[in-house]
């Protein structure tokens, strides 16, 4: 999508960012991928020998170049695990292909970047106890598959009942919010549930999936949330972070609203949050 240009372009313009700020990571190690994913779904992703209805669940048709975008935003993940270590916070402009289970992919998802990040940091002992914070619009159902029989991994999907998937699958924490919500409702249940995992599980890393598809511009979230409200959502994820010194990898998840700038102002907030916030 042409908002993954259109993010740091107007980051840039506009000051919030420099050029300096950003880099272009190289495709993962494999070896990072098969750490989470199963060994036949990876070999059908490179070889090219998925199942047809898989493709089709899928939602991209299957290429070498689309696999490789995977790996390679699923290493942006991973380094921003580092230097959210170092800076306290870290962001893929991409990233958040919570669809994607460990043997098989879903709704535009192929390789799941925050499980392969998250399994990097228990691997090298970087992190304890993780959490991850999914509030995009769409449930993290392959995330939670993933990470049902971890328990040093915590996932909390905030999430339209009404939306894809059909069928949810069973995170630590959901909450399901009804068509329509607008901001009050929206933001009274993010603010005491997530200050209650904070204290319940206290994590020492956490990830933050950040869809704007909550917007009330958004043509498939179903929700009424406004952009103010999207904002307070990243100012109150952030705060929280900082204040408790948990070093967080934002991702940037969906975002479907018509119009190309609602897109992408939403999405240029979060980023607006996370400098006035740490820096």
């Amino acid at each position: 999508m042409i908002k993954y240009d259109l993010i740091p372009e107007q980051l840039i313009y506009e000051g919030t960012c420099t050029k300096e700020n950003f880099f272009c990571p190289e495709p993962i190690d494999e070896k990072w991928v098969l750490n989470v994913h199963d060994g036949a779904y990876w070999m059908g992703l490179k070889n090219g020998s998925i199942d047809p209805r898989m493709i089709r669940r899928i939602g991209f048709p299957l290429s070498p170049q689309l696999v490789m975008r995977e790996m390679i935003i699923a290493r942006g993940t991973l380094e921003c695990c580092n230097l959210a270590k170092s800076n306290g916070i870290a962001m893929n402009v991409a990233g958040g292909t919570h669809h994607a289970f460990p043997d098989k992919g879903e709704g535009f998802c192929l390789l799941n970047d925050i499980g392969i990040a998250a399994g990097y940091l228990l691997d090298m002992k970087l992190a304890q106890r993780i959490l991850i914070i999914d509030l995009d619009v769409h449930q993290g159902n392959g995330t939670a598959v993933m990470f049902q029989n971890e328990p040093r991994v915590f996932t909390f999907s905030m999430h339209g009942k009404d939306n894809y998937p059909l069928k949810k699958e069973k995170s630590d924490l959901d909450i399901p919010l009804k068509t329509g919500e607008t901001d009050e409702i929206y933001l009274e249940n993010l603010t005491q549930n997530l200050s209650q995992l904070f204290e319940q599980q206290r994590p020492d890393f956490a990830f933050y999936l950040a869809g704007v598809d909550i917007l009330e511009t958004d043509k498939l979230g179903h929700l009424s949330v406004s952009r103010e409200g999207c904002r307070q959502r990243d100012e109150f994820v952030f705060r929280e972070c900082k204040r408790r010194g948990i070093p967080v990898a934002v991702l940037m998840g969906g975002g479907y609203s018509p119009r190309l700038p609602d897109i992408v102002e939403a999405h240029c907030n979060t980023f607006r949050e996370a400098q006035k916030i740490y820096f």
